[in-house]
């Protein structure tokens, strides 16, 4: 091969390098043209996630998503099976997983609605303002925890709110295990727990109004989220205690025994009058922007109060009073953002707390 040949050869693999070279860096601004698609893309993605978002918390009309407690559940789900009959175009889903799950998908803007069987928590309304879901709260029934026990068991008539303690607090897991560790009375015989899991508002409430703080609890115990589920296995074990809603029990009275607590049985007085130590309310949330832009979530739940007592008599829980009917179609109506569980019941507790005020302050 002659000089000449090797050198326009050389020049021709220096050049083609060079080429390559000048490709990847991005030669003649292709560079900045990629990192643009790709923020362009970004952005797209972006605009995406916050339309998905504006979209599921209002949602589409005639679909309407429910999720929460399962208390709460037989109530909602009776409003959606009567609305439903109505206005046949309408879906509705209504689901039970826990009042947690239910907050964390209603803040998500997963649901419209959620159910739950206490108030919302701190954290969960700081996650529903990151995602600009505002809520009103509204009372629709009140319930009473119900502690029960197999129908078999004939010892046990009455548990004590310290007796309760001595039996569920985290020091008693794995210490206290039989009836007589409770009460000397009872037999030393094993006793089996059931109770509601960690997600449950139910097991939430219990755990603050027995052990003093909210989710301090044994856990060496049988858990669902499924009331149904506890039902079954406290009817089905002679040495079981267990706890869940007042409309359980009372669905499921023939199967179950449940106790006294210091002394006052669970009745539809004792839970309105508030002298049952386990009462409480129960809760719908509904999202303001679902209310604004889905016209089936207000006509729903405008129904939902209009029929509240129908409702919550057939799920067999205890209706709120006139007054606190009138204050929860007032917070619908006046679209009452935020949480004030201390005000949103009226009720006959409200009312007694009131005349006590005034006659100690008349003294």
């Amino acid at each position: 091969m002659s000089r000449a040949v090797r050198s326009s050869l050389l020049v021709g693999v220096f050049l083609l390098a060079l080429a390559l070279v000048l490709a990847g860096c991005g030669g003649g601004g292709g560079g900045e043209e990629e990192k643009k698609k790709e923020d362009e893309k970004k952005e797209d993605t972006g605009k995406e996630k916050t339309e998905a978002k504006e979209k599921a918390s209002g949602g589409s009309p005639g679909q309407i998503a429910v999720e929460g407690s399962s208390t709460v559940l037989p109530i909602t789900q009776g409003a959606a099976e009567a609305f439903n009959q109505q206005n046949p175009d309408v879906q509705i889903t209504v689901g039970g997983a826990g009042t947690g799950d239910g907050f964390e998908a209603f803040c998500s803007g997963d649901t419209q609605i959620s159910d739950a069987s206490r108030p919302i928590k701190d954290e969960e309304v700081q996650a529903c303002q990151e995602n600009g879901i505002e809520f009103v709260e509204i009372p629709v029934a009140l319930d009473g925890l119900t502690v029960v026990v197999n129908p078999q068991n004939d010892f046990a008539e009455n548990i004590t709110l310290d007796q309760l303690r001595t039996l569920w607090e985290p020091a008693a897991e794995g210490q206290i295990t039989t009836w007589n560790q409770v009460n000397s009375e009872w037999p030393e015989e094993q006793i089996n727990l059931y109770g509601p899991g960690t997600e449950s508002g139910t097991f939430d409430f219990f755990t603050e109004r027995v052990n003093g703080e909210e989710g301090e609890s044994r856990t060496d115990y049988q858990a669902s989220e499924d009331d149904n589920v506890l039902v079954q296995g406290v009817s089905g074990d002679p040495n079981a205690l267990g706890y869940f809603g007042f409309g359980y029990f009372e669905q499921n009275q023939q199967r179950l025994k449940a106790l006294a607590v210091d002394t006052v049985a669970p009745s539809t007085e004792t839970i309105q009058s508030g002298e049952y130590p386990l009462s409480r309310p129960l809760f719908i949330y509904v999202s303001t922007q679902a209310l604004e832009e889905n016209s089936s979530v207000e006509e729903f739940v405008n129904f939902y109060l209009e029929n509240l007592n129908q409702f919550v008599e057939q799920a067999q829980y205890v209706p709120l009073s006139d007054q606190g009917l009138q204050e929860a179609r007032e917070r619908l109506n006046n679209r009452t953002t935020g949480t004030a569980p201390e005000d949103a019941v009226g009720g006959e507790k409200g009312k007694a707390e009131e005349e006590t005020k005034a006659k100690e302050e008349t003294k």
